[in-house]
């Protein structure tokens, strides 16, 4: 891989500078409100909201769509969306409707009976994905954790596999890293993980399949817990043939195949399980099929189901009570409102055919400043999300990944960006497009971009 050498350190040491002086005079009310939250730990709601580059971060006055106004009065282009949660964009018109319906003129967000939603999104689940059986949660990481579960009921197995660098959200099994001889690591930064991961976790390398069968030929394995992509190191597309001999591996090897699409569902209507013809055992989804309710699910194979109810069937295992999987909010009226308009009405297979090409249209305008400006980085695209390296060829590992990461060159392009008017992900440089994103929002993207880009050129 090239390294950045490309790139004069002290020029972009002083565009950092500036920029980050441009957005702290273009807004003073956030910055008052940021110092002013004294009651809050890290001085945000959710202690994630300080990733923003700036130190501290925007205030958000409303959404609507594709555009965010916050507390100083300036309104952006947001390619952020919740970091795919409001992958609907921002209050789509049929989840406002059915939400208000449900809450307001029915009445009733969580009664602990179901609606008929539930059938009607579970069946809707089943035609994107395939899965025949669903249950509910309020996030993807729960669904995680729940589905993780079973899993280890339906085996009779300890440890999942994952990958370095992945992203399940915080399930405690998956903050790990492959380390020597074989060995599990736990991932820098991980806040006290209630035991050594060794004990609950095997680690493989993305695109490695070698490492992956040498992890699961230790027999202990119940599921390889994976994206299609990684998603939150930046884009890491799978090789070919590596989907393929994952599933292969689980077979022979009797592990279970769990797919998290809660990122790559981004991919298209069915996400990448449809667009590539995966087969998974157990599938796990959340953030964006609620239009920004919480919400999330997970489905299973007839065969996953019958093995865990064969335990639940013998008094094993208790998955109606006191087993440790469900919560009193999940499968609630009004997620359920919320995730039948979304998916019925606004992330339909027309919408995902115009943020596809969208994202088609994002990634060539980068490519030609990157051309033009002789950058050695790189941009890969996943359906409707985009997302551009500071390094080439692309990273093919989250390894690799982790490894070209670069703290001011992140920084610089997010404030730059931010400066003229455009959000980005917080967590990387990932754009996504929402159904109400338009081609003169890419465009405009375009035009920051290269300036960005010229400025560091000199």
């Amino acid at each position: 891989m090239t390294d950045m050498t490309a790139v004069d350190r002290r020029r972009l040491a002083d565009l950092l500078a500036a920029a980050q002086a441009a957005y702290a005079a273009a807004n003073p009310r956030s910055q008052e409100l940021y110092a002013g939250a004294s009651n809050l730990f890290g001085r945000v709601p959710m202690t994630w909201m300080n990733k923003w580059s700036g130190g501290f971060p925007l205030y958000l006055d409303h959404a609507r769509g594709a555009r965010i106004t916050d507390v100083d009065g300036h309104t952006y282009v947001d390619f952020a969306l919740g970091d795919t949660a409001a992958m609907a964009g921002h209050s789509p018109e049929a989840t406002i409707k059915a939400v208000a319906t449900r809450y307001a003129d029915q009445g009733g967000a969580t009664t602990m009976l179901p609606t008929a939603d539930a059938q009607w999104v579970g069946a809707e689940l089943t035609a994107r994905f395939g899965m025949p059986l669903w249950s509910f949660s309020l996030s993807a990481t729960d669904a995680n954790r729940w589905a993780i579960r079973l899993a280890r009921l339906a085996t009779g197995r300890p440890k999942i596999l994952v990958f370095g660098y992945s992203y399940h959200g915080s399930v405690d099994e998956a903050f790990a890293l492959a380390g020597p001889d074989g060995s599990t690591v736990s991932r820098p930064g991980n806040v006290a993980p209630p035991v050594p991961v060794d004990l609950t976790t095997r680690a493989a390398v993305w695109n490695d399949l070698a490492s992956v069968e040498a992890a699961l030929q230790h027999g202990d394995v119940a599921a390889i817990l994976t994206e299609p992509a990684l998603t939150n190191i930046g884009i890491v597309l799978p090789e070919p043939g590596f989907m393929a001999g994952l599933r292969e591996l689980a077979t022979r090897y009797g592990a279970l195949l769990m797919i998290d699409e809660t990122h790559t569902f981004s991919a298209g209507w069915g996400g990448a399980t449809t667009a590539w013809g995966l087969e998974p055992d157990i599938f796990v989804i959340g953030k964006s099929i609620g239009g920004g309710i919480p919400c999330g699910a997970y489905g299973l194979s007839d065969e996953v189901a019958g093995a865990v109810t064969r335990h639940t069937s013998s008094g094993e295992a208790d998955i109606i009570d006191v087993g440790g999987v469900g919560g009193t909010l999940a499968g609630n009226a009004l997620s359920l409102a919320a995730m039948r308009a979304t998916l019925g009405e606004v992330l339909t297979p027309e919408a995902f055919e115009r943020m596809i090409a969208l994202a088609t249209r994002f990634t060539e305008g980068v490519e030609a400043s990157l051309a033009e400006f002789e950058l050695p980085w790189s941009i890969a695209q996943l359906g409707a999300r985009a997302e551009y390296r500071f390094v080439s060829p692309a990273p093919r590992t989250g390894e690799e990944a982790a490894a070209a990461a670069d703290d001011e060159l992140d920084a610089y392009m997010h404030l730059a960006m931010c400066n003229r008017g455009i959000l980005m992900t917080p967590f990387h440089n990932m754009a996504l497009m929402c159904p109400d994103t338009t081609a003169e929002d890419v465009d405009r993207h375009t035009a920051a971009f290269r300036e960005a880009v010229a400025a560091l050129r000199g």
